[in-house]
């Protein structure tokens, strides 16, 4: 019974371990960033409507669409181009990255 109730929480934590485990490197981030600026600007705050804002958004979030982008689960063809290349601390770093900016908006 013991056994059993250990392999179950270990499933279990296994399953719902937060991703902020695999915790980015900020600096590493801006780096890598540079590509990222075209389109969402050089700290997440884009200056066009048709790119998102990527700065202050929490880094779970833009981690797992990174992911989302690479494995095809979410369509964009500019995206999936960009995040061909991409390990997944390189998403990780791009991600502690944005998160860590100012989530304030900009006038477009």
């Amino acid at each position: 019974m013991k056994t059993k109730r250990l392999l179950i929480a270990g499933c279990l934590a296994a399953f719902i371990m937060p991703m902020s485990v695999l915790a980015g490197n900020v600096s590493a981030g801006k780096e890598k960033s540079a590509v990222c600026a075209a389109c969402h600007g050089q700290t997440g705050q884009s200056v066009s409507p048709d790119f998102p804002n990527l700065g202050g958004q929490h880094a779970d979030y833009l981690y797992r669409a990174l992911l989302d982008y690479k494995a095809g689960h979410r369509k964009n063809p500019i995206m999936a181009a960009q995040v061909e290349s991409l390990s997944k601390t390189d998403m990780a770093d791009l991600a502690a990255y944005f998160a860590a900016q100012s989530g304030l908006s900009v006038k477009r």
